[in-house]
């Protein structure tokens, strides 16, 4: 059965800080539900900022500041240029935001999709370390997420694997650097590759940077969220979806089916690529909902991420991961 072959800052708003505001969650003004356009018709050019839905979010340093206000983003990047702005900071000093904690907790990590509602909490670079790994089995035991931003960052441990021998690795840590190569900019399941194609039995060194944490956050290191958590972020029947690729949009609250088929699918990802993406596990099942077999699926899987390169057991065990959500069989 053929699968392939696969391959592989904006006008300004304004933000300002609110110095006594009690962390509450964010606040969106939206003018009607359901769907709608936040950046144009995909392959448009965005419409006028003043057309555009008002949506505002509350956001905080997770390390401690005052409360900042923004609005006028359409993607990750400039969701960072704006938190960046709102607070006087770089925005390549931000490594990862979570939803409704200022924790490092990977289950609230902010991925494709923010409720209206939602509370932003920017984490931002802290120490920087150096640490050399003796690689003794073929898995490091680590999955590897990025901020959609050009950093890679570990978002799991699996207890007792190499990794987890190495106590100066943490959940959270940016990888900057494998062997002195520098990796900024590189994709999360390029990084997941770099990693598994290292040899066995002989050590390696990792450049790290872990985010900068508030004195009541220094506390034992996290393996991640486990993989059956619940990753349900939000509490507003409404999301803000981000995409890489063409507009933001409004959308009513994933259902049961997509909630099923997206954590199945970001299951398999980690199995096959070592890598977790709830954003693009989300848009294979928006690819695969309406497709009638394998090859029609694979053709568009193609069409849509063609950057990745897939294995056909693992398009194939997608595949089968939609049709049983729909079915209702997990």
């Amino acid at each position: 059965m053929p699968y392939g072959p696969w391959k592989k800052k904006n006008k300004s708003t304004k933000e300002h800080l609110v110095e006594n505001e009690e962390v509450s969650g964010g606040h969106a003004g939206v003018g009607s539900s359901g769907k709608s356009a936040v950046n144009g018709g995909a392959g448009l050019p965005p419409p006028p900022a003043n057309l555009r839905p008002k949506l505002v979010f509350h956001t905080q340093l997770a390390h401690g500041s005052p409360t900042g206000r923004i609005e006028g983003f359409t993607n990750v990047k400039e969701l960072y240029s704006k938190i960046a702005d709102a607070f006087n900071i770089n925005a390549p000093e931000i490594l990862f935001c979570t939803l409704n904690t200022h924790k490092i907790d990977m289950e609230k990590l902010l991925g494709g999709q923010i409720g209206l509602e939602d509370f932003i909490f920017a984490h931002v670079k802290g120490i920087k370390k150096e640490v050399e790994v003796y690689k003794s089995e073929d898995a490091l035991g680590l999955t590897i997420t990025d901020n959609g931003a050009g950093f890679a960052f570990i978002k799991r441990i699996r207890e007792g694997s190499v990794a987890d021998r190495v106590k100066v690795i943490c959940v959270g840590d940016h990888i900057e650097c494998i062997n002195g190569r520098n990796i900024i900019g590189t994709r999360h399941y390029e990084v997941a590759r770099m990693l598994k194609d290292l040899p066995r039995d002989k050590p390696f060194t990792l450049k790290l940077v872990e985010p900068m944490k508030a004195f009541e956050m220094l506390e034992p290191r996290s393996k991640g969220g486990k993989p059956g958590g619940d990753n349900k972020v939000g509490t507003g029947r409404s999301t803000l979806r981000l995409r890489s690729k063409g507009p933001a949009t409004v959308e009513d609250e994933p259902t049961e089916f997509e909630e099923k088929a997206i954590k199945k699918v970001d299951d398999l990802l980690e199995s096959y690529m070592g890598i977790r993406d709830t954003e693009l596990a989300a848009t294979m099942v928006e690819v695969g909902r309406d497709k009638k077999n394998p090859d029609e699926f694979a053709m568009a899987l193609d069409e849509t991420l063609g950057d990745f390169a897939f294995p056909d057991e693992f398009v194939f065990d997608v595949w089968g991961a939609i049709g049983d959500a729909k079915q209702g069989r997990f």
